[in-house]
């Protein structure tokens, strides 16, 4: 039997009714030659019964012994799992957009790139609209694990994911970081292709763990009429995107996706606040209480994770 071309690793703790939707956005994907695994960071609940539920030959799910801590353990759990020729990882809070894989190995493939990355649209809640999530290559940030895809030989001799707290950036900006200082070229995908739920923007969402939102968002992906072009859209018609980052950049980057797709309709105009990836200023344990986590001192004792979902 041969490989599947892509590996998609879901790293999660204890959030089993967000999983049908993010699995259910990479099961819908346009390129069906993947492979899925779900890493729990030590789960106690009912994820391992919400995954197995899900009959797809190309799913498979895994349960570390106990809780890392960080999403770094079990991404690093899943690549020595992977069988694919490309490392693909999605929060599992968040959703792909059809099209993620596709255009995103399509772009390597055609490039001879090892790295790609995408663009995202950061939800805040109880918005309609997005805020771009622009890379920024220059500074080691090519945006979340979600929007970044990567050959697998280049984590083979770099190494994974490392322990956060031997860093003084988070675990993603030092891999992007490494991977440019091994010399593998990088590049941006101009197309949205993640939407991205926050959990640092939601107070106590590890303790009430809600899926509303990623509901409501499946929902529009699969049934608004070309969703992607739509959304950028209503993101540049936002009237508070000038004044919140440079519009003529982000028209530059995605002008030739809106003209070549076109639109039938532009949706209301919304305000945002725009969104760096990460947080200036914001260490991984800054947010822990406020997303309902327990102190440091605490985590490892009740089976806690630092962080799934940023």
């Amino acid at each position: 039997m041969s490989s599947p071309r892509v590996t998609v690793i879901i790293a999660t703790y204890n959030w089993s009714t967000v999983l049908p939707y993010s699995i259910g956005s990479v099961l819908a994907q346009t390129m069906s030659d993947f492979e899925l695994i779900v890493v729990g960071d030590g789960c106690t609940d009912d994820s391992e019964q919400v995954v197995t539920a899900i009959k797809d030959p190309r799913l498979r799910w895994i349960n570390l012994p106990a809780n890392t801590g960080h999403q770094a353990g079990p991404n690093n759990r899943g690549m020595l799992e992977a069988k694919g020729e490309f490392i693909a990882y999605l929060g599992h809070d968040d959703l792909w957009l059809p099209h993620h894989l596709q255009c995103t190995t399509d772009a390597l493939i055609g490039s001879g790139a090892a790295v790609a990355y995408s663009l995202a649209s950061c939800i805040l809640p109880g918005r309609m609209i997005g805020s771009p999530v622009l890379p920024m290559p220059q500074y080691g940030l090519c945006g979340p694990p979600s929007c970044t895809v990567h050959k697998r030989e280049v984590t083979a001799r770099i190494g994974g994911w490392r322990d956060y707290r031997k860093l003084n950036v988070v675990p993603e900006v030092d891999l992007f970081r490494r991977m440019q200082m091994a010399g593998y070229q990088t590049m941006f995908v101009p197309r949205l292709t993640v939407i991205k739920f926050p959990a640092s923007e939601r107070k106590d969402v590890y303790r009430v763990r809600p899926c509303h939102e990623q509901a409501e968002w499946s929902q529009r992906i699969s049934s608004e009429e070309d969703f992607e072009v739509t959304h950028l859209a209503q993101m540049l018609a936002s009237d508070d995107l000038t004044h919140e980052m440079p519009g003529r950049k982000l028209v530059r980057i995605l002008g030739y996706e809106i003209v070549r797709r076109l639109w039938r309709r532009v949706g209301s105009r919304s305000g945002f606040n725009a969104v760096l990836w990460p947080a200036r200023g914001a260490g991984i344990d800054d947010h822990k209480n406020y997303k309902g986590l327990q102190d440091v001192s605490d985590r490892h004792d009740a089976g806690l994770p630092n962080d799934i979902s940023s």
